[in-house]
């Protein structure tokens, strides 16, 4: 990440800041990682612990179905069912000591309340609909392919511009960040990386809500979530600076690496966390040596699951896969393309694919949320 600032701030950290009627403003660290990790420094019109109440706690436990899973899977999200409430809609389908990830299809805006994961970083892709992502270091407007950002700590809203949303969704028990090989000693990402700074949306600044009253702050940790009842609006920050802030990249900003030959998964690498990486496929040029095959070579990734994620065009290593869809290759067992894939793709100039695919080193559980959209002819789809 690189250093932003929005609004007012004091010229030194840690020392006195009024505003021009002499009311002291209240700092705040906002940071990951103890006292070491990035960090941004946020200055409230009051003091931001004003807790009034707390009153019900919800466990929100997932519900594991297979907690071994070797076979192949296609997960058909498009089917599970859309809720309201932006919290309800969320179904996690595969998760392991390091994340949780899953599908989300809320019609609402989140208007009375606002939420804030304590425990986890939360990647949310646009697969439909748009919106404003509302937080207290500034807004976001989003839509179609954009991924959100956002880190632990973090209170935000969402308004939707409609009914029909669509989120593919992670979330993170380690800090996620850009890969560390695409950025020097300093920070900054790389010539040859596959986007760059600019591409990186910071929120933009809104002035400070100076309001009293009952504000409900949903808190998620540790598979709960618990209403916090704070006294003073939580978007009251008249000023911010640091590393530490939510941020916005779209999939079609991913500059994609070619090659002659067929080139292998980690160059589509896009965000990392602990034990897992993400990765955007994007429209790009095919291999271009003059015997190439574009499909993927058969491959068994012993150290880690494969997830799969549609989102748009038509995926050339795949039959009979709809957008929208999971599929899961777990580690160990050899996958590849689909009977006529690769000899359709022999010859090809390019591809308008786009798809999301996380790499857990972890193996993956399944929930009952994902084998109510299961489709089980998918173990045996490479059949002759």
């Amino acid at each position: 990440m690189r250093y932003h600032k929005n609004g007012k701030i004091p010229p030194k950290r840690h020392t006195i800041f009024k505003s021009e009627k002499g009311e002291f403003y209240y700092e705040q660290l906002f940071g990951t990682e103890g006292f070491h990790g990035i960090s941004s420094l946020l200055y409230h019109l009051h003091r931001p612990t004003q807790i009034k109440e707390i009153k019900n706690i919800k466990d929100v436990t997932p519900k594991i179905a297979v907690s071994k899973n070797i076979l192949p899977r296609r997960i058909q999200s498009m089917k599970v069912q859309a809720e309201d409430d932006f919290l309800e809609s969320r179904k996690v389908l595969l998760l392991n000591n390091d994340l949780k990830m899953g599908i989300a299809k809320p019609r609402k805006s989140t208007q009375d309340y606002f939420y804030k994961n304590a425990g986890c970083d939360e990647l949310l892709f646009v697969k439909k609909g748009g919106g404003t992502l509302k937080t207290f270091l500034g807004n976001i407007e989003f839509g179609y392919g954009d991924y959100l950002i956002i880190p632990r700590g973090c209170i935000y809203q969402i308004e939707f511009q409609d009914s029909d949303n669509i989120l593919f969704f992670i979330e993170s028990e380690s800090p996620i960040y850009t890969p560390k090989r695409y950025r020097n000693e300093f920070g900054q990402l790389l010539e040859h990386a596959p986007f760059c700074e600019r591409d990186l949306i910071p929120p933009t600044y809104i002035l400070p809500r100076d309001e009293r009253g009952d504000f409900l702050i949903k808190l998620k940790k540790e598979n709960q979530i618990t209403d916090f009842i704070y006294a003073t609006h939580p978007f009251d920050v008249v000023g911010w600076d640091g590393y530490f802030y939510p941020f916005k990249f779209n999939i079609k900003n991913f500059e994609p690496i070619t090659g002659r030959i067929h080139q292998p998964p980690p160059v589509h690498q896009t965000f990392e966390g602990n034990n897992f990486v993400v990765c955007s496929f994007v429209a790009r040029m095919y291999d271009y040596h003059p015997l190439s095959i574009p499909a993927p070579y058969n491959h068994s990734n012993i150290d880690s699951d494969e997830v799969l994620f549609y989102v748009e065009g038509d995926f050339m290593s795949r039959n009979h896969i709809n957008m929208g869809d999971f599929t899961l290759h777990p580690g160990g067992v050899v996958h590849g393309p689909h009977p006529g894939a690769m000899e359709r793709s022999i010859g090809k100039k390019e591809t308008h694919e786009y798809a999301v695919m996380v790499d857990p080193f972890k193996p993956l559980k399944l929930t009952d949320e994902a084998l109510k959209v299961e489709d089980p002819s998918y173990t045996t789809s490479w059949l002759d």
